[in-house]
């Protein structure tokens, strides 16, 4: 019976935790419920607002010479004649049941569009971020807590890398590395050797703004009491740096890899068009330009539902690696 009861008592806080835990993603789910929604009337009336007509692009656009009766047809069969307050109620009552309509433009159900490019940027994005990750432990771990010209020498290159705009940074590596030196493939989506120049391009920028984060965190981390101790006993500088320290510092940076991931998912929309990669990027950028509104939408649904749910999961990986947050949960 002792045993019993002191079974319950331990279990009590784990309990509590869990459903701290539960009760602060079900506040993230619903603000993110409020992002999709926001997302959906943002991009509706901003193509809405656009100059055009939507129904011309519907018909294959102004080349396509569409008569004023194909013209009439297509407005009424979509609903283009209604008051626009109309169409967007129409719009959201369709996105509630999960109908995301079919792409003006490729003439597919945009749930086909979304699943066959999906996965390439996926690709490119969690492969980037990885690469980011790597190159941020390799430098701050590395170089933190040296001597001060080896900090302010790393410090440089990740301000540095930090300021370089994507577009100019792809554009290089295909220079030297695909038409220069010919070591990787200029373009496609096929194959590990089309993904490393455009995760690079992703990936610089990125780890030179959270090795910023990390290399502050970690100086700190270094001179806290429970490092020294580590070191009294006798405990290799590397063993110190990833057993003790490395856990605490990371904590800013976890913080930010929600952020990078939307960051990174933005950015697939400049690299994918420079490699000529398949993916969501390459495809939200030909549908804006042909005012595809149901393709364009979808998209951008995804893109903040994959945003929203890794700043959720990132949300409860700092509570993983930092319990002392629970208690603010």
């Amino acid at each position: 019976m002792t045993h019993a009861v002191l079974s319950n008592e331990l279990s009590s806080p784990r309990r509590e935790r869990l459903h701290k835990l539960g009760r602060r993603a079900l506040w993230r789910l619903a603000g993110g419920i409020l992002v999709l929604w926001a997302v959906a009337t943002l991009t509706f009336f901003a193509l809405r607002l656009m100059p055009g007509d939507p129904v011309l692009a519907i018909l294959g656009g102004p080349s396509g010479n569409p008569t004023p009766e194909a013209i009439a047809e297509a407005t009424r069969e979509y609903g283009l004649d209604k008051p626009l307050a109309a169409q967007y109620g129409l719009y959201l009552g369709r996105l509630v049941q999960g109908d995301l309509g079919v792409s003006y433009s490729q003439h597919l159900p945009v749930t086909r569009v979304l699943a066959e490019q999906s996965w390439p940027t996926l690709e490119l994005t969690f492969s980037s971020l990885a690469l980011a990750w790597l190159l941020v432990l390799a430098l701050t771990v590395l170089t933190a807590g040296r001597r001060r010209w080896v900090g302010s020498l790393a410090s440089l290159a990740e301000t540095l890398s930090a300021a370089l705009p994507h577009f100019w940074l792809g554009i290089l590596l295909l220079a030297v590395f695909a038409f220069g030196l010919r070591w990787f493939p200029p373009a496609g989506s096929d194959g590990w050797r089309t993904l490393v120049l455009p995760s690079f391009a992703l990936a610089i920028p990125l780890a030179g703004f959270i090795a910023q984060v990390t290399r502050e965190s970690l100086d700190l981390t270094l001179d806290q009491p429970f490092v020294l101790t580590a070191r009294t006993r006798g405990m290799s500088d590397i063993k110190v740096r990833f057993k003790h320290a490395l856990r605490h510092a990371v904590l800013p940076g976890i913080s930010l890899s929600g952020w990078a991931i939307g960051a990174l998912i933005s950015g697939a929309v400049v690299i994918e068009v420079i490699f000529s990669r398949k993916g969501l990027g390459r495809q939200l950028y030909q549908a804006v330009q042909a005012q595809d509104l149901p393709l364009t939408i979808g998209i951008s649904l995804v893109v903040a539902a994959g945003y929203v749910l890794a700043n959720i999961l990132v949300d409860l990986l700092y509570l993983w690696v930092d319990p002392r947050q629970q208690g603010q949960a």
